[in-house]
């Protein structure tokens, strides 16, 4: 199954046109021809069953013949982490992260932070891509970039944990996740987050968590908390 994105659709929406960019996908690459199925998601729960009416490698149209809606999850992933050094490793969490099932991603600029310009527009495209990749038919959240301190203090539902490095009193965190709870989890920098950022997170009812007994990069621990948050909600 080929699924394509285009976020302007709804139930309502009777004919959709397909970019330059897709039209020759869909033409040259999957050798689609008219009366051919197509399947869209406009990443808000709908999939929609269109017939291609126009094979044309510049411009294709299809109509509408079925539509469907999946209901989001009973609970929320929000995972805010800390842009890497290295670029592609930011993209390789932000795409497995997607695979796996997220709703929320924020980057946040810490005190050690080494990275604090980050292109969203091209981490948007990633996470597109994967949504189509795993069949996902809602689009992750990517936030505007932020300062941790600004984050903090923002009013976040649900429970929410840092996971940090250092050596202080920390559960494991899939001890003290609740099944279909909101999550908010912190991912800091590969210099972890400064001992001042960790004392004004847990002032501000975060719960310090372990994601186990070694020290893991930046990207590696989001995806284990990504991952250790949808197994317990399975």
């Amino acid at each position: 199954m080929q699924l394509f994105y285009n976020p302007d659709i709804t139930e309502n929406t009777t004919q959709i046109a397909f970019s330059k960019e897709e039209s020759r996908h869909i033409v040259k690459v999957l050798r689609k021809s008219t009366a051919d199925k197509l399947f869209v998601t406009n990443g808000k729960g709908w999939l929609f069953t269109a017939e291609l009416n126009l094979a044309d490698v510049k411009n294709c149209l299809a109509t509408i013949t079925e539509k469907t809606f999946q209901n989001a999850r009973d609970y929320n992933i929000h995972l805010a982490v800390a842009p890497t050094k290295m670029n592609d490793r930011y993209e390789w969490f932000l795409e497995k992260a997607t695979e796996i099932g997220i709703d929320s991603i924020t980057p946040i600029i810490c005190d050690h932070s080494e990275r604090k310009v980050v292109k969203l527009e091209r981490y948007d495209k990633i996470l597109q891509a994967a949504m189509k990749q795993s069949l996902h038919y809602y689009m992750p959240k990517l936030n505007e970039p932020v300062a941790l301190k600004s984050f903090i203090t923002q009013e976040h539902t649900g429970t929410c944990f840092i996971a940090h490095c250092e050596e202080t009193d920390k559960k494991s965190l899939k001890q003290l996740i609740t099944p279909k709870t909101d999550l908010t989890i912190l991912i800091g920098p590969e210099g972890d987050f400064s001992t001042k950022e960790i004392s004004l997170a847990l002032k501000n009812n975060f719960i310090p968590v372990t994601l186990g007994h070694t020290r893991l990069r930046t990207e590696t621990a989001a995806i284990v908390a990504c991952h250790t948050a949808a197994l317990i909600n399975e």
